[in-house]
């Protein structure tokens, strides 16, 4: 795997890449042959809190992960222990379509060890609830003040400058962002 390691208000020393390189090598035994996909890693100091954040772009998935500690390097095993347990939902997901379509060959490589976690970690989604509203049309900062408004992390609007479906949300340090489809 190739890495891209970036530093936010913390410079990213030899030991902290090496560790990360280190800790990320370890994900290379769940495929079978390693992934070309450049895996992004974002380090970041905010308040004290030691936050690490991998993305890891794969097809048919995309494996992200982030936590905040007091510490980096427990973030960043965090971090890690977050992305093997992704890994292990995919792949069970994988066998049990493949089970249902036949077989077909997967990026995730099969072992005996970790058969047996996978089976026990099957997790079940369950919708708890639906919600129906009609999309007023506003701009951008009008959909920003009505999410603060209602106290969400994230508003559903019609954007009346692009006549699309768009998300604003309040991101980790305090400011927005918009989601906008192709």
């Amino acid at each position: 795997m190739k890495y891209s390691i970036r530093g936010q208000q913390i410079p990213v020393t030899e030991a902290l890449r090496e560790y990360v390189e280190k800790k990320l090598s370890r994900l290379d035994k769940y495929f079978e042959v390693p992934p070309t996909s450049e895996v992004y890693v974002t380090l970041s100091v905010v308040k004290d809190k030691h936050s690490v954040e991998v993305t890891i772009p794969l097809p048919g998935v995309m494996l992200r992960a982030e936590d905040k500690s007091d510490d980096m390097y427990a973030s960043m095993d965090a971090v890690i222990d977050k992305l093997e347990r992704q890994i292990r939902k995919h792949k069970t997901k994988l066998n049990r379509r493949f089970r249902q379509e036949g077989n077909l060959k997967s990026i995730i490589r099969e072992s005996g060890a970790t058969a047996v976690a996978l089976e026990d970690e099957e997790d079940t989604l369950e919708l708890v609830r639906t919600k129906r509203f009609t999309l007023k049309p506003m701009d951008v900062e009008e959909a920003i003040l009505q999410m603060n408004m209602i106290g969400h992390n994230f508003f559903v609007f019609s954007n009346m400058d692009t006549n699309q479906v768009n998300v604003v949300y309040r991101r980790n340090d305090g400011k927005y962002g918009i989601i906008e489809q192709d």
